[in-house]
This record gives structure tokens, C-alpha cells and sequence, in this order.
């Protein structure tokens, strides 16, 4: 039942009389408060990081001998081992061995992310080659163990250093989680070939051994929800495993983790149902606003996920436009960063994090707290609001972000008695309504010296 699986409220905690209704509605209303919060923040950091940084690769996927997307030509660590996967899975597997990021400070990662107006993390706890970026005790494959040589820094942990770092900035946590590991044995059993990104045996002819992956997630999961301080998101990836093939118990793992973090958000991401809090559509945006679902955009601020040495990044320009447009559609932006090897974070990365910065350091009021607001996006403007206020951002093409005298909103009344203010300025400018549109004059100085760059933000109030 709702009220039973979803584990937000004990029914041991009320009187014998209260209705299991009761108990259901009072869990929707705690996690729709929650998913309130989540909305409020808009602006997330998601981190890959783990052993595949060494070598630059697509994350795990290279690892899967179907999914050849991930080895493409060129491909330097598949091409050294002349395009063998028994060999390149078992050099993989070993960079546990050469793991040291002697260079990691997620102090750092924090406050750079904190400039630029960020306010969650998501961060791969687990990715689906299985190794821990946390000490857990299922595994030796995990950054903790003897064979890892940061197992012997002052803070191995590196998913508890990296939840304390941002949870002081005061940023929501969120733990990104595999279900799938393509290193456990009860998953992807030795000897038979194991060709999909599926486990490599029948499950149902194999209860026992699939119970005790079950039982291994589950004992992960708990360890995430008991060791590593409030958590606000356990963003679970692998969608592949679901019922009736890969029955994880997903009504067992939500109330144990609820047990432990009574306020969680559950994202059992591409699967549906009352698990997936919130949608995430990856790599893209939806090209409707989507105002009666919660969702997120998790996008990569270069081309790949991890890591790459000569990775493009996306420019400020494109990301600021990326962030206004996503909110304006109803959504958050979570902006993936892979940091290197050493653990630091790219210097493209941070010089783009910063200009988002100086951004939002005129403009945040437009974006955290607010909700969409018609006609959304409408000409070179996008619209949100907060409070009495409703935020118009001008969004000029790349290449010619100068700020014209003259703004012309379309599709956009604005309210009786309202006025309208460039946000970064301290006058309110002249409007007029026309034929073509809510036509505003800017002022000769500020139009030449502007408070920011790539996107303006008329703010309408009474």
C-alpha cells in the first residue's frame, strides 16, 4: 500500500484509529513539501567522478561489449589494448590500484559551485562499474580499501568528504546511486560471457542468487542513508533494473532508506511510478514547459559525463541561455562536471562557473524560488515569477548580447499600475503597450554599460 512503501510516516506513530489514509495522505503532503524545496533550488552540480577519470573514457560504458558507442575510434585506452574486452575489462578493473587524487579538495568544488549561484550537488556515490566512491563495507572495489592508494590520505571517504564540503555551503545532497555493478558477482556471475549491460544469468531460474544482489544494494543504500549525514536526493540510476526481470524490491529499499531519511527524494530514474519523484530528462530539454510534473534537466557542461582531456565545453552564453530557458519551462538544471584524475576540476569548467556567477550575481531572483509563468517563452524572452513579481529575460543571440534601448515583449500584458526594472539597476524605466507588444525604452547609459552579459532581466512588480 502508498502509505506502507513510500515509508515517509510510521503507522506505528499513530493512534489505532487513524485510517491507513490518513497515514497515505500525510506522506504525499511531506513529500510534496519536500519536492517544493527541490523546486525552489533550480541550479544543481552533478559531479562523475570515479576510477574511469584515468583514462578519460565514457564512464563505465566501455565495459559493456554491446554498447560499442562507448568505444569509439580513437579511443585511446581500447585502442592500447588492441580492441580486446577481456583485456580492457581487466585493466579496468585494476584502475582501482592507480587511484590516487592527491589534488582533491571538495572545499573547493563547494565554493566555486556556490558563485555560481548553484544550490544542490548530485554526486556519483556508485557508478555501474561498481567501484565505491564511499567506505562501504559490501566490497573491497571502493576508494577505501588497502589496494587503492588513497586509501592511506587523512579523508578517504571521498563521498563523506564531498557531502560535508557542500552540506557547510549550505547546499541540498544528493547521492547518485547505481543499481546495476557490472563488478559484483551476483550481478554479472564469473564465467558466463556477460555482453549486456544486464546481469548475466536468468534471474528467475537463479532466485538466490539474484536475492543476494538485492540484499547487496540494499545494504549500500542503508549505508548511504546511515553514515553520511542528511541526505535530500538518493538519485538512483540503471533504469534496466526493474520488475519483472531485475525486481530490486524497490518498496523494501524506499521504506528502509526513508526509515533512516525521513524527508528523502526518491529518483528511480526512467522507471515511473511512485518512485520517481521527479523526471530527468537527460542531455535534453523538453521542448513544452512542463508545468504538472517535476523534473530536472541533467545536462553536461562539456560533451561527456567524466572526464575528457580535450573535452568542448559548452560557452557561458549557451549555458546561462540553457538555465533561464529550463526554468522558465518549469524545471531545475543539474550541470554535470567531471573532474581529472587528481581530482580537480577542470580550469574551463571553473572559469564557466564563474562567469555563470557574475550572472547570477545581478540575476538569481529571476531563477531560485520561482515558478513558470505564461506565455513561458515567447520571442527573445523568457518569463518567470515569484511573489507579485514576474521576471522577463531577454535572451539575445550569442554573438550580439549588447543590450538594445529598446525591448519589445510579446504575448506578455503586464500588470495595472506595474513597474518594470533592469535588475542590477536601481531606476525604474519607461513602458509603453503598442500594437506590436509591451514595448520598453532603455536608458542611453545603461544600455551602453550594462550590468551583466548574455541575458537581461526586466523585473515587473507593483
Amino acid at each position: 500500500m502508498f502509505a506502507l512503501t513510500l515509508g515517509l510516516v510510521s503507522s506505528a506513530t499513530l493512534p489505532a484509529t487513524t485510517a491507513v489514509g490518513d497515514v497515505a495522505n500525510a506522506a504525499r503532503r511531506r513529500l510534496d513539501e519536500r519536492l517544493e524545496w527541490f523546486q525552489d533550488l533550480r541550479f544543481g552540480l552533478f559531479i562523475h567522478w570515479g576510477i574511469y577519470s584515468q583514462w578519460g573514457c565514457i564512464e563505465s560504458w566501455p565495459l559493456v561489449e554491446e554498447d560499442a558507442w562507448a568505444r569509439p575510434d580513437g579511443l585511446a585506452c581500447w585502442e592500447e589494448r588492441g580492441r580486446d574486452m577481456e583485456r580492457f575489462r581487466r585493466d579496468y578493473f585494476a584502475l582501482k590500484s592507480t587511484f590516487d587524487p592527491t589534488a582533491f579538495d571538495p572545499a573547493l568544488w563547494a565554493e566555486e559551485a556556490k558563485r555560481a549561484g548553484m544550490q544542490y550537488v548530485v554526486f556519483t556515490t556508485k557508478h555501474h562499474d561498481g567501484f565505491s566512491m564511499f567506505d562501504t563495507r559490501q566490497t573491497d572495489f571502493r576508494i577505501t580499501a588497502p589496494g587503492c592508494p588513497y586509501s592511506r590520505s587523512p579523508q578517504p571517504d571521498v563521498v563523506h568528504s564531498v557531502f560535508e564540503a557542500f552540506r557547510k555551503q549550505g547546499f541540498g545532497i544528493g547521492a547518485y546511486f547505481s543499481k546495476s555493478d557490472w563488478h559484483c558477482p551476483y550481478y554479472w556471475w564469473p564465467g558466463p560471457p556477460a555482453r549486456t549491460r544486464n546481469p548475466n544469468y536468468d534471474t528467475h531460474a537463479e532466485p538466490q542468487r539474484w536475492s543476494r544482489f538485492v540484499e547487496f544494494v540494499r545494504g549500500q543504500v542503508e549505508e548511504l542513508m546511515t553514515d553520511y549525514g542528511p541526505v535530500d536526493i538518493l538519485w538512483l540510476d540503471g533504469g534496466q533494473v526493474r520488475p519483472p526481470d531485475q525486481d530490486i524490491r524497490m518498496d523494501r529499499l524506499a521504506a528502509m532508506a526513508r526509515s533512516h531519511q525521513p524527508d528523502l527524494i526518491i529518483v528511480d530514474r526512467t522507471v515511473g511510478g511512485e518512485y520517481e519523484n521527479y523526471i530527468t530528462p537527460e542531455q535534453e530539454v523538453p521542448e513544452e514547459p512542463l508545468t504538472d510534473v517535476v523534473w530536472e534537466s541533467c545536462i553536461t557542461m562539456g560533451t561527456q559525463w567524466s572526464y575528457r582531456p580535450d573535452d568542448h565545453y559548452k560557452s557561458t552564453h549557451e549555458l546561462i541561455h540553457l538555465l533561464v530557458g529550463i526554468v522558465a519551462k518549469g524545471g531545475n538544471l543539474l550541470l554535470n562536471i567531471g573532474p581529472g584524475p587528481d581530482g580537480r576540476l577542470p580550469d574551463v569548467a571553473v572559469d564557466r562557473l564563474r562567469a555563470i556567477g557574475a550572472w547570477m550575481g545581478v540575476n538569481a531572483e529571476a531563477i531560485h524560488g520561482t515558478r513558470p509563468i505564461a506565455p513561458y517563452r515567447s520571442g527573445d524572452f523568457a518569463y518567470t515569477q515569484k511573489g507579485g513579481s514576474v521576471y522577463a529575460t531577454y535572451l539575445p543571440p550569442e554573438g550580439a548580447d549588447e543590450l538594445s534601448r529598446r525591448l519589445v515583449l510579446t504575448g506578455f500584458t503586464p500588470p495595472p499600475g506595474a513597474r518594470v526594472r533592469l535588475l542590477g539597476t536601481t531606476r525604474d524605466l519607461a513602458y509603453e503597450v503598442a500594437a506590436e507588444g509591451v514595448v520598453v525604452t532603455v536608458p542611453e547609459g545603461v544600455a551602453a554599460s550594462p550590468p551583466c552579459r548574455h541575458a537581461y532581466v526586466l523585473r515587473w512588480s507593483r
